[in-house]
């Protein structure tokens, strides 16, 4: 059995007597292997006559969810994760987030393809997800809207009545609007009803998205307690959901004007993040991290910080050609990074003084960088910010 799956199992709970201890499981040296839970319910249901699911009866699916996303590993294992799988849909879809979440959406949209229009519901759910963020950075706004439509078309049809499929459906609708910054369809049923029958990884990610939106109503506090309780529970054994629920805390400490704390959350999230070149999300969240990725990535990884922002210029463009038109927000999309990293902190009311100090800039250059953000808005003060930054 590979470390990986033993992980997963205790993980899961399902190896009795396992502890952790520090990044670690201690597992007794009588502990049985788990069974296969597939197996032990068909035995129980031979044993008390059941007779084979019929059109009525459709039993619980093994769905195909994001599977590298629901995979715990240690940081710099990640291409060794793919490897172990199994040929088929299952390594095609990993393979696919390792592309997107790693940067490269090109190979991420191409990978996926295959699966659009996939009848397992899963597989489907997943590569359109994928190719819909993929193709915001490749500027293909057509087919980021097509993948949108199939992912709410899927919460709508919900005639099949399996709760893991509604809540995949949910979860899914859930990310996509979210992290859009759309507002939610009007037929997704409540976090509580669907998070439980979530996979763990896929759990920890969407205990992410709902942080995420706590953060956009304002609720910076909640939204930090969501994250923390999350990684607290061994969210960050999962690291991809991991590395995003640290940096919605970095966006939460940040708007509470804790800077230090969100310092924290981002270096454990490139901790996570930069042995296996996960760094997408880092690019995606850019304005919405206070210059944090000035003030900490910039001076000590200067070509991973270049890299970021180049992926930041390329989905922040796909990004707004999507929400800028459904939302009647006019998010700014003529400003560099470093000017909309001191335009955000501006508009939250930071003094130049204290912009200056978190960015490592001299305050003359933070007071040119607002006057040209003003220039280019055709604004005349920082009160009026707020219509053009992120919310």
């Amino acid at each position: 059995m590979s470390e990986r799956r033993v992980n997963q199992f205790c993980t899961d709970g399902r190896i009795e007597g396992a502890r952790k201890i520090g990044g670690s499981w201690v597992i007794p040296a009588e502990a049985k292997k788990p069974e296969d839970p597939r197996k032990r319910r068909k035995q129980e249901a031979e044993k008390a006559g059941d007779t084979p699911p019929s059109a009525n009866r459709v039993p619980a699916p093994d769905l195909l969810l994001l599977p590298l996303m629901n995979t715990a590993f240690l940081p710099g294992h990640c291409a060794e994760c793919i490897e172990a799988m199994n040929d088929g849909p299952q390594k095609k879809i990993a393979m696919a987030e390792y592309y997107y979440f790693s940067g490269q959406p090109e190979m991420a949209a191409r990978e996926v393809q295959l699966y659009l229009t996939s009848p397992d519901i899963g597989l489907r759910l997943s590569a359109c997800l994928l190719y819909a963020y993929a193709n915001l950075s490749i500027g293909q706004i057509q087919q980021v809207r097509f993948a949108l439509l199939e992912v709410n078309n899927a919460l709508l049809a919900r005639s099949e009545k399996v709760p893991q499929l509604q809540a995949a459906s949910a979860f899914f609708a859930a990310a996509a609007a979210v992290l859009l910054h759309l507002p939610l369809p009007e037929s997704l049923p409540p976090t509580r009803e669907f998070l439980p029958l979530l996979p763990p990884g896929l759990r920890a990610f969407a205990l992410y998205v709902q942080a995420h939106y706590l953060y956009l109503q304002g609720g910076y506090e909640k939204s930090a307690g969501v994250v923390e309780a999350t990684l607290a529970m061994q969210g960050e054994d999962y690291p991809i959901p991991a590395i995003y629920l640290h940096l919605v805390a970095v966006m939460d400490y940040m708007s509470l004007k804790q800077p230090e704390r969100a310092k924290t959350h981002l270096l454990s999230a490139w901790a996570l993040a930069r042995p296996d070149d996960l760094i997408e999300g880092f690019g995606e969240h850019h304005g919405l991290l206070g210059g944090m990725l000035e003030a900490v990535i910039k001076k000590e990884w200067p070509e991973d910080f270049k890299r970021i922002i180049a992926i930041t210029y390329r989905f922040s463009a796909g990004w707004r050609k999507v929400h800028n038109p459904d939302t009647g927000h006019d998010v700014a999309d003529n400003l560099t990074t470093t000017e909309f990293a001191a335009a955000m902190l501006a508009a939250r009311g930071w003094t130049n003084q204290e912009i200056s100090a978190h960015m490592n800039i001299s305050p003359n250059t933070v007071k040119r960088h607002i006057s040209t953000v003003l220039q280019k808005l055709n604004i005349d003060n920082r009160q009026d910010l707020k219509k053009y930054m992120l919310r």
